[in-house]
């Protein structure tokens, strides 16, 4: 097995290519990409097959999100999400696909988020839009490439503890969301969500596809 690691930061890159290779046990190359940037995905995506034949599984978790409401919201705030959350996801489908196709088989995750059914939390129109824009994108890409042996999944996080969160909330947010909405007395830790990716890119998984699963404890218990 061997794991790609894309990024805008090469630093942590850097450090999670070395973890990862120790656990592996095999080089885990690292590549700087925008994903908003649909060129450059094309060109990350070709020379990770050019060099090393075939890409099996993608899994899309590039995020961004600026806390507005809607009626003082820039477009440029809007506009940045998207091209982000939802574009991004697209551009890396569309470049993964011909290589997946070509293998006939290939599995794909998509990491959305809680947003996407409901309103989590004010201020995010944006963040909630692109979401539940990726929830579409991963039904519509699931069934059309099934024929090809190719599975795509989602996954929809509720608050998960990290650095990206704690850019955006004050710490007080988290004992308050805690006490209101989860059923669960604690945050969800980035591990409660590897580990369902784990489980949707194996073969344990070869008869699901096209699902939306909540990783929320208990927020969003959603049917």
């Amino acid at each position: 097995m061997r794991v790609i690691i894309t990024d805008l930061h090469e630093g942590r890159m850097v450090k999670l290519s070395e973890e990862l290779s120790r656990v592996v046990g095999t080089e885990c190359p690292w590549y700087r990409l925008d994903v908003s940037d649909h060129a450059a995905v094309e060109d990350v995506f070709n020379q990770v097959a050019g060099r090393y034949g075939r890409i099996d599984v993608l899994v899309n978790n590039a995020g961004w999100s600026k806390i507005e409401p809607v009626a003082e919201m820039s477009l440029e705030t809007w506009q940045k999400c998207i091209d982000i959350d939802l574009t991004g996801t697209f551009s890396c489908i569309r470049h993964a696909l011909p290589h997946m196709i070509a293998a006939n088989s290939g599995s794909i995750v998509n990491i959305s988020s809680i947003s996407g059914w409901e309103m989590t939390t004010e201020h995010g129109a944006a963040y909630s839009a692109a979401k539940a824009g990726v929830m579409a994108l991963t039904r519509v890409a699931a069934a059309e490439n099934g024929k090809h042996g190719i599975r795509v999944n989602a996954i929809a996080p509720g608050l998960i503890y990290n650095d990206f969160l704690r850019r955006i909330y004050p710490d007080d947010f988290f004992d308050g969301y805690l006490a209101k909405k989860a059923f669960l007395d604690r945050l969800g830790q980035p591990e409660d969500v590897a580990h369902l990716v784990s489980f949707l890119v194996s073969e344990k998984a070869g008869y699901v596809t096209g699902e939306v699963y909540g990783v929320s404890g208990g927020v969003h218990p959603h049917a």
